[in-house]
């Protein structure tokens, strides 16, 4: 037997017998292998890219002062950050950057038990990276890069007058190519030796920051996946946590046994 799902907005989707059905969920299963082995292996490439030592000396702007690179580590050897688009001038985050930091939280104190450190850095002033911060309820470590070359030399800023110059073509994602803001997304790791040296291993721009994103991998799972419709700027639908409309409610099944029709 082969139907197709009336009522779900996807058209002509097949449905077979549970036999059939296992056949093909097998099948896919190999590629799904393939993937996983495929990943594990661009992990270990990854792991294996040799590391630049970092010469110069950032200067953060965080909640308890004026701090180092090398002091964000607090007391580990692995810190990840998350370039957070905030810029001098925004009245917010980007909401893209803040679907992302919505992970954090969450994951915090189990990369803490790896030996890694993760907080924010953006390039507005702290009083109003913290402003936002309480707005969206984080509990993460955020802190402010005004001020510092910090951005800029990790490619994820871009100095107004050479934005401009250039018709918004700069250097990101290791090409020089056309952005569409000042700031951009983006993911850096850094290790600290005994000797308190500070190396840059990583960093992810574009899609790459997608390993940030949990809620997609989720989605992926679902039939309708993403669902997303704008090729121009997938995440359209994205909003801040606290300015979605509320989700549209299920309605009950003609019939239902807590929903009789009368």
């Amino acid at each position: 037997m082969n139907t197709t799902v009336a009522g779900t907005g996807i058209a002509d989707h097949p449905v077979v017998a549970k036999d059939r059905w296992l056949v093909q969920r097998k099948a896919l299963l190999a590629r799904e292998k393939e993937l996983t082995r495929l990943r594990d292996q661009i992990a270990r490439e990854r792991r294996a890219l040799p590391w630049t030592r970092v010469e110069k000396n950032y200067i953060f702007d965080t909640p308890d002062g004026s701090r180092a690179l090398a002091d964000l580590f607090e007391g580990r050897r692995q810190l990840l950050v998350q370039h957070f688009m905030l810029g001098p001038d925004w009245e917010q985050g980007c909401p893209s950057c803040s679907y992302m930091a919505d992970h954090v939280d969450g994951m915090k104190v189990h990369l803490e038990h790896r030996d890694v450190t993760m907080l924010a850095v953006s390039r507005a002033p702290l009083d109003q990276i913290e402003r936002f911060r309480r707005r969206m309820g984080w509990q993460f470590k955020w802190v402010s890069a005004f001020g510092s070359d910090f951005n800029y030399d990790f490619s994820v800023s871009f100095k107004s007058e050479e934005w401009a110059e250039g018709q918004g073509e700069v250097y990101y994602n290791y090409s020089v190519r056309l952005f569409p803001a000042e700031e951009a997304p983006g993911i850096s790791v850094f290790y600290k030796n005994d000797a308190g040296e500070v190396f840059h291993t990583y960093s992810t721009y574009e899609r790459g920051v997608e390993v940030m994103m949990g809620t997609y991998n989720l989605l992926d799972l679902t039939p309708k996946g993403r669902d997303e419709h704008n090729a121009v700027y997938t995440m359209d639908w994205v909003r801040h946590h606290d300015r979605y409309e509320p989700a549209p409610a299920t309605k009950p099944a003609a019939h239902a046994c807590c929903h009789p029709s009368n």
